[in-house]
């Protein structure tokens, strides 16, 4: 199972020495983690992930180009219309910069429970389901959702889990991984249960839990 730390901001450099698959950076201005710096050269085999809410098009693609992002991360209520534009226009310019595709990643918050079918028509249109809390932020809100609700998970599209999770989840997430919808979990997706303020992240807890989330 892969992890990705979200919220990147003031430390990203001591973060990417722990080696996660994914670092989130977040362009939604309102976010206490909006990020507006330098992303530091980093591994090519970490993917950096920009993190957006209902932002135009062209505003996503000069962030793409701008920080040489590998997915973006739809927070908001993108339609599939708009991820088959994104995907379009990627696709296009991928073949003239002989680059690879970028992986798209929709989020979808839940509460007590959740409806599975608005998930069918981005089956074909994204790459990644994401799944977090319902709160009053499109993230970042430190409160986890009941993963009871995935045992009625429909699809075999891969998705990350998120939403409040941190090192007291651990015995959770062994318990989770035991059971089959936990399969197509592709990765933990952590933030705020890992900072001493926002965008600065505790590098010692961040470690602690990769370990065990790498023995598992």
């Amino acid at each position: 199972m892969k992890l990705k730390v979200c919220g990147m901001k003031l430390n990203t450099l001591e973060v990417a020495t722990l080696d996660p698959d994914y670092l989130g950076f977040i362009f939604w201005e309102p976010s206490k983690r909006y990020f507006e710096g330098t992303i530091p050269k980093l591994p090519a085999s970490m993917k950096k992930v920009g993190v957006f809410v209902d932002a135009p098009l062209e505003e996503i693609l000069k962030k793409v180009d701008t920080y040489d992002l590998q997915a973006v991360q739809l927070h908001g209520k993108e339609s599939p219309e708009f991820c088959i534009d994104l995907k379009k226009i990627n696709i296009d310019r991928s073949k003239a910069l002989e680059e690879s595709n970028l992986e798209i990643i929709k989020v979808f918050s839940i509460k007590d429970d959740f409806d599975f079918s608005i998930l069918t028509p981005y089956e074909n249109v994204c790459d990644y389901f994401l799944f977090d809390t319902k709160g009053k932020l499109p993230g970042g809100n430190g409160f986890t959702f009941s993963w009871e609700v995935l045992k009625s998970y429909p699809s075999t599209k891969p998705y990350f889990l998120s939403g409040g999770i941190g090192l007291e989840e651990i015995e959770k997430i062994r318990e989770f991984q035991q059971r089959p919808e936990s399969k197509y979990c592709h990765a933990i997706d952590i933030n705020s249960k890992f900072e001493s303020e926002p965008g600065l992240k505790d590098v010692k807890k961040l470690k602690e839990f990769k370990e065990v989330l790498s023995n598992e």
